[in-house]
């Protein structure tokens, strides 16, 4: 169980990034449409907390994120190990500087943050599909690099427990 910190894309950025998730379910790739409670949504993580105090945590993030909206522009397909992939953002400084300053309120909630989050080690990234077997990495790339470049928007945020699909949005 985890809760994350997310930055949520726009309605276009949004729809664009679930159709992306059914054309790979259309040709065999699952993606988070379909992973484990399939209430997951498009989505940058901030953060994410392994143990947190869900009141302080929200109270800690919410002035943080209340008016944030940040561009980001996908142009490459990345994977981490096990199999995840994604789509790789370009971020400007001011997105760095969100996740650092984000990082810094839920320390002093006492959370104890993913270590993959630790400003440093924190690889900004949109997951597409948890677990691709290498055979289907063409069919994922294929599909990934015909709509890609994206220009994205990320206007609104939330606090999301993975394990679930729970959300809490940050208010505007």
């Amino acid at each position: 169980m985890a809760l994350a910190v997310c930055l949520l894309f726009d309605r276009r950025t949004d729809r664009l990034l679930r159709a992306l998730w059914d054309r790979l379910e259309n040709l065999g790739v699952p993606t988070l449409k379909s992973h484990t409670h399939g209430r997951h949504v498009p989505h940058l993580s901030l953060a994410v907390l392994r143990e947190w105090d869900h009141d302080r945590v929200q109270t800690a993030v919410q002035p943080l994120l209340n008016e944030h909206s940040a561009e980001l522009y996908f142009d490459a397909l990345g994977t981490f190990r096990r199999g995840r992939a994604w789509l790789v953002p370009a971020v400007g400084v001011e997105v760095l500087q969100l996740q650092a300053t984000v990082v810094s309120a839920l320390r002093a909630t006492d959370a104890e943050l993913h270590r993959h989050y630790q400003p440093g080690r924190w690889v900004p990234h949109c997951t597409l599909a948890p677990r691709v077997p290498l055979a289907a990495l063409p069919v994922l790339a294929a599909a990934v690099y015909d709509v890609l470049p994206l220009e994205a928007t990320a206007d609104h945020a939330a606090l999301i427990d993975s394990s679930t699909g729970q959300l809490w949005p940050l208010k505007r």
